[in-house]
């Protein structure tokens, strides 16, 4: 049942990919890639590693509600752009549509009669034969524009059922992830580091820079020994942690002119937050006004600094596999009708939270992008 979901899944992003210039396609695909979410959602509950199937799930739900919003969007600008199409031809359209009236009314043999005689009825014939296909095409063209624009109308009449079903159903699988981190006993662990050390850290530090180059000092202490992973390899194509455009690059002012040598990064509300790498957690939970902060310790000397985060899972001196999720973003997911308003053309594109993202190598603050993939031009 889970490889069939799988299978599901991967057959409706190439579904997408074939919509892409359909508005209509595209929002009934996502439609079934909530519904695939919908499914994998209640195999999740057998799995034998739950916590991975429940990850697989809530990025599903995650990538179909963006589809979706996605594909309400195109539907609403395809809307829009036949409505001001045929709002500009209404002239044109009232003539034809009078032409093609005429026709129809006419009787066969007062269409035979000319005030010219037999001349001038076989000459309107000849240029009536002409016009004729080129009124029909026309009245087609219209005819299909007009089915369109309720097609559209109706698409996006029925998705705020679907946009209800996949907002219940992925609160639903966040709600059973934390559950099942929370319940998960099979990790490896290494000895946390001395609490009241870190306790004495976080009541002494100024700056997030501060805390992570003191954590770096109580490394080490009481720990059991476990393998070294060296991720030298994957330096520069390693994954963002989550799904996310790029406010600021490392150095970059801010409105106040702050820089700091870390990314921001725009998500999604309650955007699920991941250890791109298999890592040590080395902290977890509230720093300064950073909000919730995880220190990620992928191999000896390096840290991954994620800061800004709602919820946080885990706990300090767990040994985590890649891909473990770490938090989620903060926010709330938009109402039906806040996402239907939303759909029109120049809409935001929803991304109203922010992470913050430091690595650190020994005690010095590095570019991050010299380690994590992104969009930034060589």
């Amino acid at each position: 049942m889970k490889s069939h979901a799988l299978l599901l899944m991967l057959g409706l992003v190439a579904g997408l990919a074939r919509a892409e210039t359909d508005p209509a396609e595209a929002a009934r695909e996502a439609a079934s890639q909530l519904e695939a979410a919908s499914i994998s959602l209640q195999e999740a509950g057998g799995a034998r590693d739950r916590v991975k199937a429940l990850t697989a799930t809530v990025r599903a739900y995650e990538a179909g509600l963006v589809a979706m919003r996605e594909g309400l969007r195109r539907a609403a600008i395809r809307e829009a752009q036949l409505g001001r199409a045929l709002k500009a031809e209404e002239d044109e359209i009232a003539r034809l549509l009078g032409v093609l009236q005429g026709m129809g009314q006419r009787s066969a043999p007062v269409m035979l009669l000319h005030p010219a005689g037999p001349t001038g009825t076989a000459r309107s014939g000849m240029i009536l034969a002409d016009i004729t296909p080129a009124l029909e095409e026309r009245a087609a063209a219209l005819r299909h524009d007009l089915e369109e624009i309720a097609i559209l109308r109706a698409l996006q009449q029925d998705a705020a059922d679907q946009l209800q079903h996949g907002l219940s159903g992925v609160q639903t699988a966040r709600t059973e992830l934390s559950q099942a981190i929370a319940d998960r006993t099979n990790l490896p662990k290494r000895f946390a580091d001395d609490p009241v050390k870190v306790a004495l850290l976080i009541a002494t530090t100024e700056t997030l820079e501060g805390f992570a180059s003191g954590l770096t000092e109580i490394q080490g202490e009481g720990e059991t020994p476990t393998p070294v992973v060296d991720i030298s390899s994957r330096k520069g194509r390693i994954t963002l942690p989550v799904e996310a455009e790029i406010l600021r690059r490392s150095g970059e002012a801010d409105a106040a002119g702050i820089r700091r040598p870390g990314l921001v990064l725009a998500a999604r509300p309650n955007a699920l937050v991941s250890s791109p790498t298999a890592a040590t957690i080395r902290y977890r939970g509230p720093l300064l006004d950073y909000g919730n902060v995880v220190i990620l310790e992928p191999q000896a000397g390096l840290m991954f600094v994620f800061a800004g985060l709602s919820t946080v899972f885990g706990e300090a001196g767990d040994v985590i596999p890649e891909g473990t999720p770490v938090g989620l973003m903060g926010g709330n997911d938009p109402e039906i009708g806040a996402i239907l308003s939303q759909s029109g053309e120049g809409a935001g594109n929803g991304r109203s939270e922010t992470l913050y993202i430091e690595v650190r190598q020994g005690k010095d603050s590095v570019d991050p992008e010299t380690w994590f993939r992104t969009n930034k031009e060589e």
